[in-house]
């Protein structure tokens, strides 16, 4: 329980000591002692470039889905959390979540990924923070989510862990 207290801490500044990162506010990270004036911005605009997207699931070896299922799925999300870098004038895409809800008890975080050359830096534990901060917000109490192998561990360390009541989740595919 005392994750989840730390994670929704009123404190203005978190630091994350390897990247050298701090997070200003609520929606702005800026890198200390860069002399390029690097900045991480977090948005909850739903129009995400599409190619911009695809480029940063197929950088972490994702599967391509098609685009128009992959819109489709973007704009019926109850939450739309994207995360850039900017430097200077260029602004890249580096992170992405998104969830779906029953807009009352329940939320399932999808899609949650972060570009290789930003991973290990804690960007993807503050995605993740703000995501569920941002759902919290909106008095969702159940928050699930589904994880592959290799990222299990992440996910624990932020408070998640199987059903306590040993509820498995069922699945349906067509034929």
């Amino acid at each position: 329980m005392s994750f989840w207290k730390s994670l929704f801490s009123t404190a203005d500044v978190s630091t994350t000591a390897r990247s050298n990162v701090v997070l200003n506010g609520t929606d702005t990270l800026s890198s200390i002692g860069n002399t390029n004036e690097q900045q991480i911005i977090f948005s909850t605009e739903r129009e995400v470039d599409l190619y911009d997207l695809e480029e940063l699931c197929d950088a972490v070896g994702w599967a391509r889905r098609p685009l128009r299922k992959v819109k489709t799925a973007i704009q019926n999300s109850f939450l739309v959390l994207s995360m850039w870098e900017q430097k200077g004038k260029k602004t890249r895409l580096i992170g992405f979540s998104r969830a779906t809800s029953d807009h009352a008890f329940n939320a399932t975080v999808w899609d949650v990924v972060v570009h290789p050359d930003f991973q290990g830096c804690g960007l993807g534990k503050e995605l993740m923070r703000q995501t569920i901060e941002r759902l919290r917000r909106a008095d969702i109490s159940n928050i699930t989510l589904f994880a592959d192998p290799q990222v299990v561990d992440f996910y624990r360390n932020l408070g998640f862990m199987p059903d306590p009541e040993g509820i498995k989740g069922m699945f349906w595919y067509p034929d």
